[in-house]
């Protein structure tokens, strides 16, 4: 087969201009995706709040449990970008393929540092996508929950259609069915819709103090019953562990 020259002339003016159009776009991009990895802008105090409480950050979370030194392929970095008032960098969760024990996995992690975890609709069509790739692939899911459920101000548009909240529990469900595994670690609280994901789950790993599962947190429990009950009381691990 004849090999097909190029004709570029490298050394001409349109070509230098060309090139240093392309590089601009691709430096844009790569300081885009580095913001959405960094938490976005003056997210100093809710990155330093949430270390304050003996957390971990989102990403070092997924390098902790994945094998040392492998590649993680990060799935929709900039969802969420130009929209919500650029205050949801990366739509507030990550996704992506990881490999665990030689084993490659789907990722779903919440930023708690992103609106203490909740869901904005675009986390939710990012969380979807994920399990639609694990599907296609075959692979399992790993949940990383730190989730305060469905962003308040914006429910309303959560649950409009199929790649919505109700679809993420679905799809957990028939993954499940398929013999895919479903891994939940509960690494902060995980109310209303954030709640499902671990009781979805084949397999579930509570931080004893921290994690925290329930429909509705304290407050909600006051203002029905007027009991006063802690957090961990309620949805600790301990409760979910002994109790049935």
């Amino acid at each position: 087969m004849r090999r097909i020259e190029s004709r570029i002339d490298t050394g001409s003016a349109s070509y230098a201009e060309n090139r240093a159009a392309y590089e601009a776009m691709v430096a844009t991009l790569r300081e885009r995706q580095q913001v959405a990895i960094d938490g976005g802008h003056g997210r100093e105090r809710s990155i330093e709040r949430h270390l304050s409480r003996g957390k971990v950050l989102v990403r070092d979370r997924i390098d902790m449990v994945t094998d040392h030194e492998s590649a993680f392929l990060e799935f929709s970095t900039l969802s969420g970008f130009g929209q919500y008032d650029d205050e949801v960098p990366g739509g507030g969760i990550v996704t992506g393929i990881g490999i665990v024990h030689g084993v490659p996995w789907v990722f779903i992690a919440n930023d708690a540092t992103v609106k203490g975890g909740s869901l904005v609709p675009v986390a939710i069509k990012k969380h979807v996508r994920a399990q639609e790739i694990a599907e296609e692939n075959g692979l399992g899911v790993i949940y990383l929950v730190d989730s305060g459920g469905a962003f308040l101000p914006l429910q309303d548009e959560i649950f409009p259609d199929k790649d919505h909240f109700g679809g993420s529990f679905y799809r957990q469900a028939r993954l499940s069915a398929k013999g895919l595994p479903q891994l939940s670690v509960v690494l902060g609280g995980c109310t209303a819709g954030g709640a499902y994901v671990p009781a979805l789950s084949d397999e579930v790993i509570m931080v004893e103090g921290i994690g925290r599962i329930f429909l509705g947190g304290p407050p909600l429990v006051k203002a029905a019953t007027g009991e006063e009950v802690s957090a961990q009381d309620l949805g600790g691990a301990e409760v979910h562990t002994s109790e049935s």
